[in-house]
């Protein structure tokens, strides 16, 4: 009976701790919001204005490709801590998961306890009234005293035994129910974020668009189309050519090793899930032709590495937009364009498989897709006699 009111006892106090912490958790939380909201705003007006600066000033294509590449910038590192609040949500969901799952084993434990060492209460009752004084004064056999006197020190133990075990399972329960509010807290505040996130990210959003109608409408001939899709290819050329000089640097310190491509041809997984258009080869426009592939993607999926190597190169680039460039030895390098966020900094050691990306359509890009190139000694080699689909 004493060990079921303790029971009851802490779960109380666990609810109404509980409760109190959510109390004042919600009523921070409304502060919170409002001031989100006004941080929202003063970024929207922000957005605004500078699309205004872009309408009334007289703005060449090279000033507004310098405001768009500012602007996918800025929407990559926003939806960089968008997909690490996801992940972190989805880490957070699965410990709530395991919380509950040792939740109710305790509980049932509790029960099981409870009924044992009732048991044994109930026992020791049915046995008789019997003291020390009583067996010591009425005893009849020395023998029969010694085998009662063993059987009540054993029944001693093994009741406190009994208690003891059940007071490390309350407080057991106890920790893992006060660890389940502050997960539940800790998910609220997670969510809050995530909004925040996806909000900022749909602004930042809004004002590419608006700035890539702007510099369409500045590059609106053939010609003009034609320079800009050259300076991007020489823009990438030169960044693909800094890459390899520092994978020849990194190759003489290298901690990790690389070994190429060249056994894997026609071996390697898409980096990313989805069509695949063959273009390379292709003439683009003019006399600039296509030295990838596009693969078609849903804005924010994982782009992933080919194989092991190095990231050399993660930074927005005319043309491409938010590009990642990895070498992976013997002068073989793969080229990763067009993506909403870039996961991995220049010098970062990765995996087969592992993200380094996610999909966008950074680069002037009207919907989602990757660029995807690979290269040997600084040529462009067809990726589809690469990849195993």
């Amino acid at each position: 009976m004493l060990a079921s009111l303790r029971f009851i006892y802490f779960s109380g106090m666990l609810l109404l701790a509980g409760v109190l912490t959510s109390a004042n958790y919600a009523f921070a939380q409304q502060n919170d919001g409002a001031q989100e909201a006004a941080q929202l705003e003063a970024l929207q007006a922000e957005l605004r204005e500078r699309q205004r600066m872009l309408s009334e000033n007289q703005t060449t294509a090279k000033d507004v490709e310098e405001v768009l590449a500012q602007s996918e910038r800025e929407i990559g590192q926003v939806a960089r801590a968008l997909a690490e609040t996801r992940s972190q949500l989805a880490n957070n969901r699965q410990e709530q998961a395991d919380l509950e799952a040792e939740q109710k084993a305790l509980a049932e434990a509790i029960i099981q306890q409870q009924s044992l060492l009732s048991n044994q209460l109930k026992s020791a009752f049915m046995a008789g009234h019997y003291d020390y004084a009583k067996m010591i004064f009425y005893q009849r056999e020395a023998r029969s005293f010694e085998r009662m006197l063993t059987y009540y020190q054993y029944m001693s133990g093994a009741r406190q035994s009994a208690i003891d075990e059940f007071k490390g399972t309350v407080d057991a329960l106890k920790a893992v129910s006060v660890a389940l509010v502050q997960k539940a807290l800790e998910l609220e505040k997670l969510e809050q974020e995530q909004g925040k996130q996806q909000a900022n990210l749909l602004a930042r959003q809004q004002d590419r668009r608006q700035t890539l109608i702007k510099l369409n409408a500045l590059i609106a001939t053939d010609a003009q189309r034609i320079e800009r899709l050259k300076a991007g290819e020489q823009a990438l050329l030169a960044a693909i050519e800094a890459a390899r000089r520092a994978a020849e640097r990194a190759a003489q310190q290298a901690v990790i090793t690389l070994n190429g491509l060249e056994q894997l041809k026609g071996q390697l997984q898409p980096p990313v899930d989805g069509r695949v258009r063959n273009l390379f080869g292709n003439r683009r426009q003019g006399q600039v032709r296509w030295k990838g592939v596009i693969i078609d993607g849903s804005e924010g999926d994982a782009v992933r590495t080919i194989a092991p190597g190095k990231v050399l190169y993660a930074d927005w680039l005319r043309g491409f937009g938010l590009v990642a460039i990895v070498d992976h030895g013997e002068g073989y390098m793969s080229v990763y364009g067009h993506n909403q966020a870039l996961l991995k900094q220049a010098g970062d050691d990765v995996r087969q498989g592992e993200s380094i990306a996610l999909v966008g359509q950074s680069g002037g890009q009207s919907s989602p897709n990757l660029y995807f190139e690979i290269r040997h000694k600084g040529k462009a080699l067809n990726p589809r006699s690469w990849l195993s689909q």
